[in-house]
């Protein structure tokens, strides 16, 4: 493909080690984004980097626990110096964090979901602002079905009320950040086959308040089967590229209609 639509774009990805950040670093990297990841874990992002260079793609990896505003900070700089500039924000990284009854779960493990999903969206898109502002770009997060349409996911509070917030943090920056021309979408998956139950811990008395939901035909309507990271990075793509430019302050629910039949 000649007309890549994301050419000398630079596009920051927190979370690319795997799953939808690392599916969404190479779909722009293949539409020629240079791609700057922030991840935890960095030798998980030193794997995408490969496949992305085995491609011709251009990517760096930067050491980051996106939890720590500091850390944010000085990686956003670190990206700003180098490039110049800032296109794409996709700010994905996350976790699910602790599932656990209300009553007994932990205020440190509520606010490490807050902390890790919520006030890191802030704080990527707080201080990628300064580098935006000048040229306009475009901004995605990763929120989700859960808290959104979502609420049967008993002991999810932590998580759901992270990914709500991050959708109304998303409405209040798109109005305030079009002015420059920078626009501000969420994206909403559904299951998808990733490796964030890795980052999941139920606690053993969550099974006290769970409610029952049976689904005798499957919860997947559209495919019967859990969303692909790459059919996310394809919407990820869309909102960065100019395809999408009259489109902001909107979550969009990719699912297979997942949430219609779990709402």
């Amino acid at each position: 493909m000649t007309d890549k639509r994301l050419q000398d774009k630079v596009a920051v990805v927190t979370g690319a080690g795997s799953g939808i950040g690392k599916a969404t670093a190479i779909r722009f990297a293949q539409q020629g984004a240079k791609v700057y990841m922030l991840d935890r874990t960095p030798e998980d992002s030193y794997e995408t980097k490969r496949e992305i260079e085995s491609i011709g793609g251009t990517a760096t990896v930067i050491e980051c626990d996106v939890s720590n505003p500091g850390l944010v900070e000085e990686s956003i700089r670190k990206v700003g110096e180098a490039a110049q500039k800032i296109d794409i924000i996709f700010a994905n990284a996350g976790i699910n964090g602790t599932w656990s009854p209300i009553e007994t779960l932990e205020i440190e493990d509520w606010d490490q979901t807050l902390n890790t999903n919520l006030r890191s969206t802030f704080a990527t898109v707080k201080y990628a602002i300064p580098h935006m502002k000048e040229n306009g770009g475009s901004i995605i997060i990763t929120s989700s079905i859960n808290g959104n349409r979502v609420f049967s996911n008993i002991g999810a509070s932590a998580y759901s009320s992270s990914k709500a917030g991050q959708v109304a943090f998303m409405k209040m920056a798109a109005l305030e950040l079009a002015q420059y021309g920078i626009r501000v979408n969420a994206i909403c998956p559904g299951s998808i086959d990733t490796q964030i139950g890795d980052n999941t811990y139920k606690s053993d008395d969550l099974q006290e308040v769970k409610i029952p939901v049976e689904f005798p035909e499957g919860n997947h309507p559209l495919e019967n089967a859990p969303g692909k990271p790459e059919q996310v990075a394809n919407l990820v793509l869309f909102l960065a590229s100019d395809e999408s430019f009259h489109v902001t302050g909107t979550e969009i629910y990719v699912d297979g209609a997942e949430s219609l039949l779990r709402g």
